[in-house]
């Protein structure tokens, strides 16, 4: 039978937490807490490859581990560097320069190493749940408890003793069971939605390319165009399919700049729209980002399915899915009332590599392209039915992309919304028990 019973709290240094949960340090909850070393300082060397070196930009906000930033040592350097050894089931804290971010090792990574800018935590399992206690140490709760104890120096830095003393509020074994197993319910879900979201846009960039690029897209019989004998003209960009036009990338879509948003400042406590920057486009809304007031042109006003480019700095073409915002200066907002939205994002994406080039070669701190660089940027055009066919292939693919990124965005406000309650208790979750 379930039962559920009015929770009374008690205060704790973290807050508010259930009068039945404990307080334990985090030293008491783990067999160790150590950090790595650089390699070099006790003779060691990096290699091309070789065993796995985990560094602090290997970590990644979501808990997820990047693996393309690793490092590589062979293995006498690991050797040297026995104490920091990663095993199953360790979690990884960031300590020095971007403070907690919390990952657990999985066995895909090993062997592997660490340097020094990253914490070992390797849980007793017997006293906590390993999914448990990582969410509890990405808690705001907690995690602003350990930011209080960051040293600034040349680079902000954790001590383990710091972490080591850290509270950390512990219900029963089920109730961690519990409250892990929703939390990563939705992270799971999360996370699927990201792999279906790189296999629709692999599967659509393929598609453009060998409809646009190879012209195999096709033909009336469903054959390949080009390599079923279909007629090729001549043009300013070589061969293309008869009845195809040529015209300007900045011909088939608007390319709206942004504005100079803080010349629409928002006052405090009126409603605002949040300003969308390069960083945006990164890493989403978060309490860092600017406002403006609703008084800018309409026009700025970015929504869901918009698609944004970076000009200038680091160039990057998304389907914005955070919400609306306003369109801040060095972003384009690309739209057309004449082809559909797949159609210029891909022709965007396709010269977008083109565009980085130029940017990089611009002999300024901050590299750009300009507007007749868009000029420049030529695409094929199809005929009309032949577009009509390509859309119904297509457009499904762009919507399907939207409606993911909504959904995981959704999903990631509702983990954020959960995650300090359960932890705190002021959400308590069912746990079976007999009477």
């Amino acid at each position: 039978m379930r039962m559920m019973k009015s929770t009374k709290y008690k205060e704790t240094e973290i807050g508010e937490i259930p009068e039945e949960w404990s307080i334990l340090k985090l030293s008491d909850l783990t067999f160790k807490i150590t950090k790595g070393t650089t390699p070099t300082t006790l003779g060691g060397k990096f290699v091309n490859k070789g065993i796995n070196f985990v560094k602090v930009e290997s970590l990644n906000d979501d808990g997820t581990i990047n693996q393309e930033k690793f490092m590589y040592i062979d293995e006498e350097t690991n050797n040297l560097l026995a104490r920091s050894k990663l095993q199953r089931n360790d979690l990884l804290y960031s300590i020095a320069g971007t403070i907690g971010r919390v990952s657990i090792v999985s066995d895909d990574i090993l062997p592997a190493n660490v340097n020094q800018a990253v914490a070992i935590l390797r849980p007793n399992l017997s006293k906590i749940n390993l999914l448990y206690l990582r969410y509890a140490l990405v808690n705001p709760e907690l995690k602003n408890y350990l930011l209080s104890k960051v040293v600034h120096a040349v680079q902000a830095n954790l001590s383990l003793s710091e972490i080591g003393n850290c509270p950390v509020p512990i219900p029963d074994t089920k109730e961690q069971e519990k409250i892990a197993k929703i939390l990563s319910d939705l992270d799971s879900k999360i996370k699927l939605n990201q792999q279906m979201k790189k296999s629709l846009e692999s599967i659509g960039q393929s598609l453009f390319k060998y409809w646009f690029v190879d012209f195999e897209f096709p033909n009336e019989k469903t054959k390949p165009y080009k390599l079923s004998g279909g007629e090729m003209v001549d043009s300013e960009l070589g061969e293309i399919p008869k009845g195809w036009k040529i015209k300007p990338i900045d011909e088939i879509a608007k390319f709206l700049n942004g504005l100079a948003l803080q010349k629409f400042p928002a006052e405090e406590g009126e409603e605002y729209l949040p300003v969308i920057k390069i960083r945006e486009l990164r890493q989403g809304i978060t309490e860092s980002t600017d406002k403006a007031n609703l008084s800018l042109p309409s026009e700025y006003i970015i929504n869901d399915g918009d698609i944004l480019f970076s000009w200038s700095g680091s160039l990057e073409v998304v389907i914005w899915t955070s919400g609306r915002g306003a369109l801040n200066q060095h972003l384009f907002k690309v739209s057309s009332d004449t082809y559909p939205k797949w159609f210029y994002y891909d022709w965007v994406l396709h010269y977008l590599p083109e565009y980085r080039l130029i940017a990089e070669g611009k002999a300024t701190t901050m590299g750009h392209i300009q507007r007749q660089h868009l000029k420049n940027s030529l695409v094929v055009i199809p005929s009309e039915g032949t577009l009509t066919k390509m859309n119904n292939v297509l457009n499904p693919i762009i919507e399907k992309l939207i409606e993911i990124n909504i959904n995981s965005r959704n999903l990631s406000q509702i983990r954020e919304l959960l995650l300090p309650k359960l932890m705190s208790g002021k959400i308590r979750v069912p746990v079976e028990v007999r009477t």
